[in-house]
């Protein structure tokens, strides 16, 4: 199958981007960066056709980054590039790393999709592997706030950030041919990016070339942290994308491959815990017999991860491809991803993510007024590198024992369906999706390496055991015991949504929405068992409880994170005020989280030994945003959230729950000038679990400023300058794993030009 798939989509993708025919129809142009037909503006909020438009999810709220604000936005990572917007913070470490926090949590709680398309990386394993996207790339970047399971799994049950590229084009350029560049100096981190791209047309067929490079160094954090700068925490990356297409009146089929090679620095990393182990319920960091540093080394060298993505996407949209369907949706990738982990001269650890997904969708034509999608999800993938610390060392000169990786693999496939109604003036939403997920475990290369002298003695104890063919029967032995302690984990998860949106008059919206989302664990969740160090941790996953304890719980795979929801939505779209403002409620039965059963602090660093468990939560919150229309060229916009989480039954508070957060901006523009300032308050966070302590509160200042050269024509450029923290505050980040070694950025100010054509 895997074989079958890759050839599938390495095949349609070279078609697409090496075809040079030419035909005569006449096809939509547009100019690069221009917005869809199906694209609605509400002041700087786009509402796009992916997540919130023909027959999805119109009764939550969602918000788009695009256009100057996301190209001012712009920083490492995504999680800082969207970090601000309303029941959105970050999940931070250093300037290579960062994940979105949607309402209270972020993956594998939420989803991060390419075009609609599900992207695959590792960054749901742990919170120093990076999301593999590139906003200096990106179009736009939506982001849905509430349950979006029913239509793209079980991990979108907090929400899903769908990235908008223009890799595959959807339509042709003007004039054959379009493009823009974009060039950074950032004074905090000596950033210097650059990023470029083109579009041409030939015929029916556009092709598309875009890169981009990116280099920063340490960036600077206030004095108080202790120093000028934040180690390890540099980011260098480069990468480039090529694709094809071929339009047609009613749509398009196309392909492109992209390549992403980055590598950056982990803040607070420490190989001194690579020693930990466990005594049943007891950690012991300290070595002793068996139990060495695997490192035996200074804790001085720079840690970082080296990281390489290789991505095949085919994408097709196609209007009454059959009599009875209205719209067809093709998408396809494969994904090969890779980063080593290194500190110092070791490569102590490999993560390896080979995936291959399929997603087919048809929207089927009004039946008794009701508009529809049918689809289907295929996903295979091929997963590698939890619970290996010590890739450095060596299989031992006499040894016997597992040398080697072992891979997980999951198949999953789903079944969705989303139906739209309008009655009068409320639009009613229903989604339910159905997925079947299988988890198994390959069985790593079992060595036998002896000398000659222990050869004998090993004959000498075993023989009388196990007779003459000892060597095969431990070999077998240990192989069982392994497939006992790695069992297959399979999933059911079923999801469904009910939505309804009153469209009263003037703009003004009331949605309400419930929800029931099943999410399956993850392999970290389910298989985790020893050190993870870029959080300071030993972790016991779920099938592995009874492996580390026999006080601990039943080792089981039988887990389902359930979730009930209710979403409550205030809009005003038109006139001088304008307003989206979200409540929310989730009670979640069995949410699985990390509970502490000790913590060890021998090395100097403190280790935490944490141990998967399900209990029942509750979330509970309101974000949001109103603006206020001052002038024709001037706009007050407020704008905060709030997030409260609490468990059943626990004595102990969920980790890392973000604090709430209250601001103001004002943005003004004049002609060519476009200016903006922002304020906000993030308030301290003292309800902490166990392990955790209590963060204090900060204030941002943030100010931008651009001037627009041509800006009535399709050819212009713009020079801005963007500062952030100008108050240059020490602020810690409560929903980082390492915010005490990892401090936002301090002062920062990034000159910029842009060019578009």
């Amino acid at each position: 199958m895997n074989l079958l798939w890759k050839n599938l989509v390495l095949s349609t993708a070279i078609s697409m981007i090496g075809s040079g025919v030419a035909y005569a129809d006449t096809v939509e142009t547009k100019s690069e960066g221009s917005e869809t037909s199906e694209t609605q503006r509400i002041d700087t909020v786009v509402v796009t056709s992916t997540l919130a438009g023909r027959n999805a999810i119109t009764s939550l709220p969602v918000m788009v980054l695009s256009g100057e604000e996301l190209a001012n936005r712009r920083l490492g990572g995504l999680g800082e590039t969207l970090a601000g917007l309303p029941g959105v913070h970050l999940d931070n470490f250093g300037g290579g790393a960062s994940r979105p926090v949607i309402r209270g949590q972020t993956v594998p709680r939420i989803e991060i999709l390419s075009d609609g398309a599900n992207l695959f990386d590792v960054s749901s394993v742990a919170p120093d592997h990076a999301i593999t996207s590139e906003p200096l790339l990106l179009d736009g970047i939506e982001v849905l706030r509430g349950s979006a399971a029913a239509r793209y799994g079980g991990n979108a049950l907090n929400g899903a950030v769908n990235l908008i590229d223009s890799k595959i084009p959807k339509s042709l350029p003007e004039d054959g041919f379009s493009g823009g560049a974009e060039a950074r100096y950032g004074m905090g981190d000596q950033e210097a990016s650059m990023a470029a791209r083109a579009t041409a047309s030939v015929g029916q067929f556009a092709f598309h070339l875009e890169g981009f490079n990116r280099s920063s160094e340490n960036y600077s954090v206030p004095k108080n942290f202790g120093s000028d700068e934040l180690r390890d925490s540099f980011s260098k990356g480069d990468g480039y994308s090529i694709g094809g297409s071929w339009l047609v009146p009613k749509g398009y089929i196309g392909a492109a491959y992209s390549r992403l090679d980055s590598e950056y620095g982990l803040p607070g990393h420490s190989h001194k815990n690579a020693v930990c182990h466990t005594h049943g319920t007891d950690l012991h960091c300290a070595s002793h017999g068996a139990y060495e540093d695997p490192f035996g080394s200074s804790d001085e060298h720079t840690a970082k991860i080296n990281l390489r993505a290789d991505r095949y996407d085919v994408r097709a949209d196609y209007e009454k491809l059959i009599p009875g369907i209205d719209h067809t949706r093709i998408r396809l990738s494969y994904t090969d991803y890779a980063h080593d982990e290194v500190d110092g001269p070791f490569i102590f650890t490999n993560y390896t993510n080979e995936v291959y997904d399929g997603r087919l969708e048809l929207t089927h034509a009004a039946i008794a007024g009701f508009s529809g999608t049918f689809g289907v999800q295929y996903t295979d993938g091929e997963f590698n590198g939890i619970n290996v610390n010590d890739l450095h060392k060596a299989f031992p000169e006499n040894g016997l024992g597992f040398d080697g990786p072992s891979y997980h693999l999951t198949e999953n496939v789903g079944v969705f369906l989303n139906e739209t109604r309008s009655f009068g003036a409320v639009d009613l939403d229903f989604a339910i999706r159905k997925d079947w997920r299988e988890i198994s475990v390959t069985i790593p290369q079992y060595r036998i390496q002896l000398s000659p002298e222990l050869s004998d003695l090993y004959d000498d104890i075993f023989i009388p055991w196990y007779g003459e063919n000892w060597r095969e029967t431990i070999k077998d032995e240990n192989i069982e015991l392994f497939k006992e302690r790695h069992p297959a984990a399979k999933h059911e998860p079923l999801s469904a949504s009910l939505g309804a949106t009153w469209n009263i008059s003037d703009g003004y919206a009331i949605a309400a929405s419930i929800a029931h989302s099943e999410r399956a664990p993850n392999i970290r969740e389910l298989y985790a068992y020893g050190n993870n160090l870029a959080t300071n941790s030993y972790e016991v996953g779920l099938s592995q409880s009874r492996r580390a304890s026999s006080r601990f719980p039943e080792s089981t795979t039988d887990v389902m994170e359930s979730t009930d929801s209710l979403n409550l939505t205030f809009r005003k779209t038109l006139g001088s005020i304008q307003y989206e403002i979200g409540l929310f409620h989730q009670d979640i039965e069995d949410y699985i989280f990390a509970r502490l059963i000790e913590t060890d602090s021998e090395t100097g660093t403190p280790h935490n030994y944490l141990l998967y468990v399900a209990a029942d939560a509750k979330f509970t919150g309101i974000d949001g945003q109103i603006s206020f229309e001052l002038s024709s060229n001037g706009r007050a916009t407020l704008f905060g959230d709030y997030v409260d989480a609490e468990m059943s039954k626990e004595d102990d508070n969920l980790p890392r729950i973000p604090p709430g957060r209250l601001g103001g901006r004002y943005e003004w523009n004049q002609g060519p000038i476009v200016a903006d300032v922002e304020f906000y308050h993030t308030f301290e966070q003292d309800s902490v679990a166990s392990y955790e302590t209590q963060t204090d509160g900060y204030n941002m200042l943030n100010a931008t400023a651009s001037y627009k050269f041509n800006a009535d024509s399709d050819q212009s450029t713009e020079l801005f300058i963007r500062a952030t923290n100008l108050l240059d505050e020490l602020a810690f980040v409560h929903t980082s794993f390492v915010k005490n070694q990892s401090p936002l950025r301090g002062r920062n100010v990034v000159f910029g030009l842009r060019t578009q054509f």
